[in-house]
């Protein structure tokens, strides 16, 4: 038993450090959208959005527990992710060098007032959430089931990380942004490593999918296997390292000496 507990507490520092990379991001562009108002309303404008993202958000993560096991959503979910991260990825790798991927964001808050900037930093927020959410769910459904009662269409266990990583998520975007900011500023390569990391997520959601009752291409326990397991976690750290030690975030930091 202690075994699977120590599974989920790994799955979830997994899923934390994940949001605070994620929040980096999404704390520029919160801050973008609330660039154009007064120096005393920008934070309650953020504070204000960020409140009302919080009950979007739990109305989300209420919402997908009951039908987190439908193969449909898991796919949905799986092409999303995988869309997402390949997406950032290939902009990061071919894209322009100084391209500005925030600038719509910057001109379409120009000349609005409070109330509706707030409105556009929980519509942001929520944006972000789907992408946090899925990725929660993903990491979660790969887990073992715990000895909790099912929430929804969900273990009790499964759904308390995606939970607990939903709270992470706002609140990494409200008090530690800033620090990940900082990181990426010193290691770039890790925003991109981020989204592989996304994109690896959205790998396992697929295989959660392909062993789905309905479908039954992969074996049912296959996502639950030790050799999966231990090759999915295996994967994400070494992405995770790439990111932590490539040649750009070196180069930069010789630059910055």
């Amino acid at each position: 038993m202690e075994s699977i507990w120590l599974e989920y507490l790994w799955a979830l520092l997994i899923l934390i450090g994940l949001e605070g990379l994620l929040s980096a991001d999404n704390a520029l562009v919160l801050a973008i959208i609330a660039k154009h108002l007064p120096e005393d309303q920008k934070k309650r404008a953020i504070n204000y959005g960020i409140i009302m993202a919080f009950v979007f958000r739990f109305g989300a993560l209420f919402a997908i527990s009951f039908i987190a096991n439908v193969w449909q959503i898991q796919a949905i979910g799986a092409a999303y992710l995988l869309y997402l991260g390949l997406k950032h990825i290939i902009k990061a790798r071919f894209g322009k060098e100084n391209e500005n991927i925030h600038k719509d964001d910057e001109e379409e808050a120009a000349g609005k007032g409070f109330w509706p900037t707030v409105g556009k930093i929980a519509l942001a927020d929520l944006a972000f959430a789907i992408d946090s959410i899925l990725a929660a769910v993903a990491i979660a459904l790969g887990l073992p089931d715990s000895p909790l009662r099912d929430f929804g269409g969900m273990d009790g266990g499964q759904f308390l990380v995606v939970v607990l990583g939903g709270i992470a998520g706002l609140v990494l975007i409200k008090f530690a942004a800033g620090w990940f900011v900082q990181l990426l500023e010193k290691r770039p390569a890790l925003e991109t490593t981020a989204y592989a990391i996304v994109a690896w997520v959205g790998v396992k959601l697929a295989v959660i999918t392909l062993a789905h009752d309905d479908i039954g291409v992969l074996d049912h326990d296959f996502p639950h296997s030790t050799g999966w397991t231990l090759v999915f976690y295996g994967v994400l750290v070494a992405i995770a390292l790439f990111g932590w030690f490539a040649p750009g975030n070196k180069s930069l930091e010789r630059k910055n000496a």
